[in-house]
């Protein structure tokens, strides 16, 4: 039987749950029948009674209990609804929780789930990709699983870091990926995957852009291009090695975000390969993200918003060209 990638997440917050008693989940509609906006904790209050925990609509209350929570040693999941909300509770998760050890020696072991990225019709507030922002301050970690493998064994691995952890979830992956069982295993934090060999150029992504990325090399396959795709699971820490590694391999490197352009996680890549690996680079490196506009509503417009596996494509035809 095949798992989806929203269940290999609820799956996970189960693991969590029957396995450590400091685990709760804190979130919007998450408890009851209702099981949150997006069901990953569809059963588990009734299976977990007391640990699985409704809040009022305030991300910045249910942000600080869950931070005073883990102060005292317990291991807070945070569902928010959307991605986007969590902008209510930037100083609950930037200046509190992320400077608290360093401040006071004391960690905050909290995992606020973020359901990340666009789908069809879900508009400029509903949509965003916040990992650039996260990323951006010192005290978090920044996961974004692109696979159902990583779904479950990164989410597992979160509530076992002291640091907060601000974990990304694709919403458009939630019923598009599969895998047919879950992994006992997963690669370490803060290492990047090659998630496709190859020679001519080196394609950087992650999340839901990874499949887009893959797309992408096997449309530029069937003209002879040999692209390699590496996925970089967490965005902070970022695996520098493992990029410069692919780019000493193909001479090329394009970045590719479903994010906004100016600055972020494609801009960083970029910044670093320009710096460490200058030497390495037959091309001046390349990057692709979403348009500097809000995200649309309507499917089409919100279809030309991201970059897609064509658009993936026809920039890394421009830069095999050089």
């Amino acid at each position: 039987m095949s798992l989806t990638y929203l269940e290999a997440i609820r799956e996970a917050q189960a693991k969590l749950l029957r396995d450590d008693p400091r685990v709760f989940i804190y979130g919007q509609d998450v408890g009851g029948t209702f099981g949150g906006a997006f069901k990953a904790t569809k059963g588990l209050a009734k299976e977990f009674p007391g640990r699985v925990l409704n809040t009022p609509i305030s991300e910045d209350a249910m942000t600080g209990v869950a931070i005073g929570a883990a102060l005292e040693g317990m291991r807070p999941i945070v569902e928010m609804q959307f991605a986007d909300f969590s902008s209510i509770a930037l100083n609950q998760i930037l200046n509190n929780a992320g400077t608290q050890y360093w401040r006071t020696n004391l960690p905050v072991p909290i995992t606020v789930r973020l359901p990340s990225g666009g789908t069809k019709g879900s508009g400029p507030f509903h949509s965003q990709s916040m990992e650039s922002l996260y990323a951006h301050y010192p005290g978090l970690i920044v996961m974004t699983p692109a696979t159902v493998e990583d779904a479950y064994t990164m989410l597992i691995d979160a509530i076992s870091i002291d640091d907060p952890v601000v974990y990304c979830e694709h919403k458009y992956l939630y019923y598009h990926l599969k895998a047919d069982a879950l992994p006992s295993e997963g690669m370490p934090i803060g290492r990047a995957r090659v998630a496709r060999a190859g020679r001519d150029l080196t394609i950087v992504s992650y999340s839901a852009m990874l499949h887009e990325s893959l797309a992408a090399a096997e449309e530029l396959a069937r003209e002879n291009w040999d692209i390699e795709v590496i996925d970089l699971r967490t965005v902070k820490p970022l695996d520098t090695s493992t990029v410069l590694g692919s780019v000493a391999r193909t001479g090329r490197l394009l970045a590719v975000g479903e994010s906004f352009p100016w600055g972020g996680v494609t801009a960083e890549v970029l910044a670093r390969v320009a710096s460490e690996g200058f030497h390495l680079l037959d091309a001046a490196p390349a990057r692709l993200n979403a348009k500097d506009t809000p995200i649309p509503y309507h499917p089409n417009l919100w279809s030309a918003h991201r970059p897609s596996s064509h658009a993936i494509a026809a920039k890394a035809r421009r830069l095999l060209r050089e």
